[in-house]
């Protein structure tokens, strides 16, 4: 094992950084904690009262007086149950939950304050943030990734750390910035370790996505990552297979023109892949040159 007096400071930072990319959450602490002990005590504190008095050895039966003498456990004798954050479990009543409370928002900002008082959807408890919808909600543009990054659950924005600045560089390109779009993400709670969002996950956070596109009305939306595709395209292709082509998608009974195209993290593990990213920006930039969102 290496002792943390043994790295620089840049190394420690570095290995913080891997260790909370990975999912870990906890450090160690001081002294060794015994988890087995803790089990069998709280096993013990389970069982009635009864249950935890001596019993007679095998073979052997209590005798009429034993049986009529053992005292009945009473209600100040039973243990008191564990208390403590239960987590929600994904399933249709949270689905109808999210559903109910996202179509009651009048508004991005009552939206905002509803997904943070969720708690139907287990991805939640495991986050550091809820990461919302930022940039212009007037700019009739939006671009949508997949689900937080470590980084974006660390600083409270989509689109956060290295990947984030190569966004606001494919941004730049076409004449953007994060204050000139919509930023926002399909899945506001990072999944622990950065593992794919369950089916049960994906049906909770659904209303939350389409609400916060039927209430910014964007004309054109970029789509970034293979999982933001497959989620409004409809399609199990790859984003290879996804990319560059335009596709109506149908948000509270409107048909929003979008693209899909690379998110900036699969840029950064295979750069020769940033020319066909290129292609779709230039294509997106042409679409609101169309549409009158950018100036030429």
């Amino acid at each position: 094992m290496i002792s943390a007096n043994d790295l620089s400071p840049a190394e420690l930072a570095a290995l913080l950084h891997f260790h909370a990319d990975a999912g870990v959450e906890w450090l160690l602490e001081e002294e060794a904690v015994d988890r087995f002990a803790e089990f069998e005590a709280m096993k013990a504190a389970r069982r009635p009262a009864s249950a935890q008095q001596e019993r007679p050895a095998a073979g052997e039966r209590p005798s009429v007086g034993e049986r009529q003498t053992s005292p009945r456990p009473t209600a100040a004798a039973r243990p008191a149950p564990v208390s403590g954050p239960q987590p929600a479990i994904p399933d249709g009543e949270a689905v109808q939950q999210a559903r109910f409370v996202a179509e009651a928002a009048r508004s991005l900002g009552e939206l905002k304050t509803a997904i943070e008082a969720f708690n139907g959807c287990n991805l939640k408890h495991s986050a550091r943030s809820t990461i919302f919808a930022s940039g212009d909600a007037e700019s009739g543009i939006m671009v949508i990734g997949s689900a937080p990054s470590a980084e974006d659950d660390r600083e409270g924005l989509p689109f956060s750390g290295k990947s984030g600045q190569l966004f606001d560089k494919m941004l730049a390109a076409i004449g953007l910035n994060r204050s000139s779009v919509l930023l926002t993400q399909v899945i506001p709670w990072r999944p622990p370790g950065n593992r794919a969002a369950s089916a049960a996950e994906i049906d909770i956070c659904r209303p939350f996505i389409e609400r916060q596109i039927a209430l910014a009305e964007p004309q054109a939306i970029l789509l970034l990552g293979n999982f933001a595709a497959r989620f409004f395209l409809g399609e199990n292709d790859t984003i290879h297979g996804l990319r560059g082509r335009w596709k109506d998608i149908v948000i509270a009974d409107r048909a929003i023109p979008a693209i899909a195209s690379l998110h900036p993290q699969d840029l950064l593990t295979a750069p020769v892949n940033k020319r066909l990213a290129w292609n779709d920006l230039l294509a997106f930039q042409a679409k609101l040159k169309s549409l009158s969102l950018l100036r030429n």
